[in-house]
């Protein structure tokens, strides 16, 4: 057995991407298999987010050994020290699973100190192409949408996704994809400290919530977690797809969260002045 250890060790270099990263790291070397990886533990979030997420986690890391995701993050870590660091990281990336599809790492855009962040659920081919989440006509809806009650996502808000890569022909990511960038996001989450967390559409909501049923269900509702303000509200491309405004429309039922999303963010006096985020 103990040749075989061995054999492992030094044909790792040589095996596929997605090979490689289900073996374990007690098999042949913690650091032969994770120098891709963040060096936060991004497995084990902080308080509250290690038992909401823990649900998802275990269904993300099934799937995910059969997707070729990372192996468990079980070795020495350290934070980030700013969003430039981590975007810096992501975007060193080249054996993540989406990587094999072409496409552009896409982090963030707006403001790193922002009270609130909007997270939604992958790049599509717009953002692939910018290199900027929520830039495409679902983006613009939702920038018209928060513009309406006085809510600049670019100045006053941290924009994010769940999934890092654009899916190929922009199909739902799986679950074992997004349990390779749960990471990331979890340090996003803890660097920029936001007070009110936007979940758009149910791979977010599923994803920081640990949630399962249909996001119609639980919809402009706020959850509290770790002592932020957490809302899952429609995705934008739904509303794009049910155009109509009607009462109890998907258009109709976002303006009311969003409106309660602007009562939030006056009743936590969260911007004060135009100058920027919290005062």
């Amino acid at each position: 057995f103990p040749p075989l250890l061995q054999m492992l060790r030094h044909a790792l270099p040589r095996l596929p991407a997605e090979l490689a990263l289900v073996i374990s790291p007690r098999l042949v070397g913690h650091r032969a298999t994770t120098a891709h990886l963040p060096r936060r533990l991004p497995s084990q979030p902080p308080g509250a987010w290690r038992k909401i997420t823990a649900a998802a986690r275990k269904q993300g890391a099934a799937a995910g050994a059969q997707q070729g995701a990372h192996p468990t993050r079980d070795g020495d870590g350290v934070d980030f020290t700013s969003i430039d660091e981590l975007t810096a990281s992501l975007k060193a990336l080249t054996r993540d699973p989406l990587e094999v599809d072409g496409g552009n790492i896409v982090v963030y855009r707006g403001s790193p100190t922002a009270a609130v962040m909007l997270i939604g659920e992958a790049p599509g081919a717009d953002e692939d192409l910018h290199g900027v989440p929520f830039v495409g006509r679902a983006g613009q809806l939702l920038d018209k949408i928060f513009a309406a009650v006085t809510i600049d996502t670019n100045r006053l808000c941290y924009v994010t996704n769940v999934v890092k890569r654009r899916p190929a022909n922009n199909r739902d990511p799986t679950a074992g994809e997004i349990e390779y960038y749960r990471g990331w996001l979890m340090e996003e989450i803890r660097l920029v400290n936001p007070a009110i967390i936007v979940l758009t559409g149910r791979h977010s909501m599923r994803t920081i919530l640990g949630r399962t049923e249909g996001i119609t269900k639980i919809r402009g509702t706020w959850h509290e977690v770790d002592g932020r303000h957490v809302m899952p509200i429609f995705h934008p491309s739904y509303l794009l797809r049910n155009p109509q405004r009607s009462p109890g429309s998907p258009k109709a039922l976002t303006w009311d969260d969003v409106r309660e999303i602007k009562r939030k963010v006056d009743e936590l006096g969260l911007y004060h002045s135009e100058v920027g985020p919290r005062g």
